[in-house]
This record gives structure tokens, sequence and C-alpha cells, in this order.
């Protein structure tokens, strides 16, 4: 290929890169705005141009070869370079502007993300943003999601992971519970009482739990009417006097404080499978939009201070569900 012989398949490439982000044609035709076969006549002229088959494909999906690995890669470069091009403007004018998309977990979104980026809102008027609440893990390239929050102790590999706030489970039960079954004040304790667990896997109703100070651990096996995978469930069955929940804290803050909920077991620490940390995801980018990039700096600035003890924003009202 000549020197500027790659300027005339610039549009190839950005066909191709768009195809293999979404495993389809179709969906690249529709982003694009064309006909599916002229995606696929778009990629074959790439793939006679650079000498080598980019794409494997069946009646049932599309997958990049070797060779078509590692010109996506050099591909999506060249396309986020241009769309880093595009957005220099932004970076020179008043401040950041534009739609930001942003998923996450429906608990978090709705408990914790909501007061700050109602504050985000109030200090860039110039960006719109649109929060998307899905209890699943969202793909930022092929579902065209700016940035997505995942709680996690392992980040997946291929997005960038800045990190927003440590998640601790904790258990708590109301009062008029507690009154009624008696006190716990060891582990042990609980399997006398009912407990809600969450039922995703066998062990599940396996708890784990080390001592805040010092070296003592215990697990118990626990048993409850109610079981649910969704932490705002088992927080709802606790307020109805139902047992003893495992709960993210963020979940239960709200209960905590107004004293419908408290802790139980405050000197023992939690350590099932569903702890770790609060992220927020996107995909790597040299050239990231300053909307976006304002938004991680706002929200792990702000998600920082309110883990360490500072009081999160007032939005004024109880957000929705």
């Amino acid at each position: 290929m000549g020197t500027n012989s790659f300027l005339k398949v610039l549009p190839e490439m950005v066909t191709f890169v768009r195809v293999a982000e979404l495993g389809s044609f179709s969906a690249a035709a529709d982003l694009l705005g064309m006909t599916p076969s002229a995606a696929s006549r778009q990629v074959k002229r790439l793939e006679k141009e650079i000498g080598v088959q980019l794409l494997q494909r069946t009646t049932r999906q599309l997958r990049l070869t070797e060779p078509g690995a590692e010109a996506f890669a050099r591909c999506r470069e060249l396309v986020l370079a241009a769309q880093g091009a595009m957005e220099i403007g932004q970076q020179f004018a008043a401040g950041p502007s534009g739609l930001v998309r942003i998923s996450a977990p429906k608990a978090f979104a709705r408990r914790v993300l909501h007061a700050h980026i109602l504050e985000f809102l109030r200090r860039y008027p110039d960006v719109d943003v649109q929060l998307i609440v899905a209890d699943r893990d969202v793909d930022p390239i092929r579902e065209g999601v700016d940035l997505v929050v995942r709680l996690t102790t392992k980040p997946p590999e291929g997005l960038v992971a800045r990190q927003l706030m440590p998640v601790a489970h904790i258990l708590c039960a109301s009062p008029r519970y507690l009154a009624a079954h008696g006190p716990i004040e060891h582990p042990g304790d609980l399997t006398a009482h009912s407990c809600l667990s969450l039922g995703e896997h066998e062990r599940d109703n396996h708890w784990r739990f080390g001592k805040s100070e010092g070296g003592d651990e215990a697990e118990v096996i626990v048993r409850g009417r109610y079981v649910s995978n969704h932490s705002e469930v088992r927080l709802e069955g606790a307020l109805a006097d139902l047992g003893v929940a495992v709960v993210p804290a963020f979940v239960a803050q709200e209960a905590l404080d107004a004293g419908s909920l408290v802790r139980v077991l405050t000197g023992w620490e939690y350590r099932g499978n569903y702890r770790g940390h609060a992220y927020v995801l996107y995909p790597p980018n040299r050239f990231m939009a300053p909307k976006c990039r304002a938004l991680v700096d706002h929200l792990t600035s702000a998600l920082s201070a309110s883990s360490s003890g500072r009081a999160p924003p007032r939005t004024g009202s109880r957000p929705a569900a």
C-alpha cells in the first residue's frame, strides 16, 4: 500500500471498527446510516487492500481473525483520534458540553449516584446526563454507553477502571424483630434467627465473618423465610420484620439514619463473596471527551470524599426508583 493510499480506505476502516465492536453488519449499518450489504462491501474492500481476512463470517456470528484483531486495534485508535479531533473545540470553549450516557446497578444508581449527578448537572449546565439503570454487566463498546459503573473485586480487562468507593456489606434488622427474637452477639447466634440471604449460589447461605479487631473468624449456615438476589428486596424484608438481612452499607444507610433498622454484629466484618469497590469503567481512549472526563472526575472526587466520612449533597427529595 502506497504512502497515501490508506486515505481511500478511511471510511472502510470506520465501518470495520463499528462492525467489530457491535458484532453485526446490520447493527453497524444502522449506526452508520447505510445498508448491511454496503457495510459488508466496505469491509471486503478493506480486506482486499490490506491483503488478509479480517473477519470470519458464519450464519450466527462474526469473529475477528488474528490479523483482524491487530487491524481492529490500530483502526480503532485511528477512529478514536478522529473523534478526539472533532471534540477539540470543547476543550477551548467555555466548558464541557453534550450528552453523557452512564449506566449503573439499580440500588447504587438510586441511593448513591443520583444525588451526585444532580450536583454535577448544577455545576455543568451545558452537559446532559442519561442515567441507565441496569442490574447486569453493560458493555460500553457494544451498547454505546460512555461510562459504566460496576461493583466488583476485579475490574474487567480491556477497560479503564477508576475506583469510586469501597462497597462493604453489613447485617441489619428492625428493632421490632430483635425485640421479639432476642439479641445477636456472636455469628453463631444467627442460626437461631431468620436470615435474608441472596440465594444465587449454593453457598450463599454460608455467612463468613472476621473479627474487626483480632484474628477470630466464624462461618455459619443461615436459614430464613425469604431469599432474594436483590439488595433492596432484602432491605424491605428486614423493614417488614422478617429477619436479619445482609445488604451493602449504602443500601441500608437511609434506614439506619431513620432508626427503622439497626446494625447487627458491629464488631464483626462480613466476608462473603459480594464485596469490593465501585468502579467507573470506560474504553481506553487518549482522546476522552471533556464532558465524560468532567463527570468521571466529579464522581471520583465526590464519592471518595463521602466514603471518607463527608456528607453527600442533598437532593431535596427522595430519589426515584
